[in-house]
C-alpha cells in the first residue's frame, strides 16, 4: 500500500513496517541532493516529528516522520550518494523504514489520486 502526506513525503506500508521517502516532486524541488542525515536505528518518533534532514545546493529541508514508530533500518546508501534521491526517489533512494506504532494513522494519509490533486 502507498501513501503520501501534504509536506511530500511518502509511505510504503508491508505488513508492520512502513518504508518512508520524499516525492519526486519534493526532490525536483530541492534540486539535487548533497547531504543526507538519516534517523539512528532505535529512535522512535511520533507522527508528524522532524525524523531526518536532507541538503541540497538550494537549501536544507526536514523530512518528517509521516506515522509514528521505531526506525528499524535507515538507507546508509544515499548518505553515501545523495544523488540516489534525486534518480529514484521511489525505490533506491528511500529513508528509513518504521515499525508501526498505530496502523490507524495511515488512514489519514493521502492515497495517489488526493496526492495528484493537491499538486495541481
Amino acid at each position: 500500500m502507498l501513501k503520501f502526506t501534504q509536506e511530500h513525503e511518502w509511505v510504503r506500508i508491508e505488513g508492520d513496517v512502513a518504508t518512508v521517502g520524499i516525492t519526486q516532486h519534493a526532490q525536483e524541488r530541492l534540486g539535487d541532493l548533497v547531504f543526507v542525515e538519516l534517523p539512528v536505528v532505535g529512535k522512535n518518533f511520533e507522527k508528524g516529528t522532524a525524523a531526518a534532514v536532507v541538503e541540497s545546493v538550494k537549501a536544507a529541508s526536514e523530512v518528517y516522520s509521516p506515522i509514528g514508530g521505531e526506525v528499524v533500518e535507515a538507507n546508509p546508501a544515499i548518505v553515501a550518494d545523495p544523488s540516489l534521491v534525486n534518480s529514484d526517489p521511489m525505490g533506491a533512494g528511500w529513508f528509513f523504514k518504521l515499525r508501526l506504532a498505530n496502523r490507524s494513522e495511515v488512514d489519514a494519509l493521502l492515497d495517489e489520486a488526493a496526492y495528484k490533486a493537491l499538486l495541481d
